[in-house]
């Protein structure tokens, strides 16, 4: 099995790749070969025994989707975007990179198709941005997208075209409306739901975090594990048991920031809470209130889609995966 994963020096991109490599099969297939793409030169993962080739490409600049589908990769991974705030900040290069890219992608998957019956598997990762407000709480597989910011837009639109080149048979695509990935490891991004994150990741090491929002915002999130796991079981599932509905929201966990803090008091102590300072942001509170605060997600958890159930769950992952015992 060749696989290909675009964006893969983001942090869930990386992430992927070490799962992969670590596993060495998917869907009870050995990996031969990874692809690796992005922007800046993605990481080489560590212990695979297969081949691995690192590209440093723009998959919306001309030509550049149709060479990376040379080899005809079994699974694709597409990853690549810019993130909410940037997108809302740079009206043409949100689309440039979010809807164009993804286009040519598909575009090439298709004239591929045509000359030598090419069909991968694409797995595409949406956003819940694609919702916008008024909403319910929950929000409910059937409820319509109504984006009301620049990027839910470009997502929105993929997601259209994802469906329909599947529809068409160009494809077998798959659509993973990530929650808001927490608690992300790193530096802070430039998306503006990158302080769900910030308020926990700081504290948690002795670091100073800005809250820009009330404690009474409510969002919905997921670990970095979970966000792979959704790949991985995208990937692999029947898509005939998907339907013609190719866009699933995820499971995830709803909670407000004041639980956030909670469930950090809770695992470091009034130290670390002591860290948040509260900055309102205006421009961060209204996209806030566009967001979703919580979904049923009942198809994608009755296709076999899981993710943590409490904010516990989420810093204990954090502290398992990126800071391995220093608490202690």
């Amino acid at each position: 099995m060749d696989i290909l994963i675009i964006g893969a020096a983001g942090m869930v991109g990386r992430k992927l790749a070490q799962r992969l490599a670590k596993d060495g099969t998917l869907d009870n297939r050995q990996i031969e070969s990874m692809t690796l793409v992005d922007v800046v030169t993605p990481k080489r993962p560590q212990g695979f025994a297969g081949k691995v080739t690192l590209e440093t490409a723009d998959l919306s600049a001309a030509g550049e989707a149709t060479r990376l589908i040379t080899g005809r990769p079994d699974v694709i991974f597409h990853l690549a975007a810019i993130v909410s705030g940037e997108a809302e900040l740079d009206f043409d290069k949100g689309y440039r990179i979010n809807l164009d890219g993804t286009r040519f992608l598909f575009d090439a998957i298709r004239l591929a198709h045509g000359e030598d019956g090419y069909k991968p598997r694409v797995v595409f990762t949406s956003s819940i941005a694609v919702f916008g407000a008024p909403l319910p709480y929950p929000i409910p597989d059937e409820f319509h997208t109504t984006p009301l910011t620049s990027y839910g837009t470009q997502k929105a639109i993929c997601e259209l075209l994802l469906s329909d080149f599947s529809r068409r048979g160009f494809l077998e695509g798959i659509g993973i409306r990530l929650p808001t990935i927490c608690i992300r490891p790193g530096k802070p991004n430039k998306a503006a739901s990158g302080f769900f994150s910030n308020i926990l990741r700081e504290p948690l090491v002795g670091q100073e975090a800005v809250l820009p929002v009330p404690d009474d915002v409510r969002h919905w999130h997921a670990s970095p594990r979970s966000a792979v796991g959704f790949l991985i079981h995208g990937a692999t599932i029947d898509v005939e048991k998907v339907g013609p509905r190719r866009n699933l929201s995820m499971p995830g966990l709803s909670a407000t920031v004041g639980e956030q803090i909670e469930a950090l008091r809770r695992a470091a102590g009034e130290k670390a809470v002591a860290l948040i300072r509260r900055e309102p942001d205006e421009m961060i509170m209204r996209m806030c209130a566009g967001w979703g605060p919580g979904f049923e997600a009942k198809r994608a958890t009755a296709l076999g889609f899981t993710a943590e159930k409490s904010f516990d769950d989420i810093i204990r992952v954090h502290i398992e995966d990126e800071l391995e015992g220093s608490l202690s």
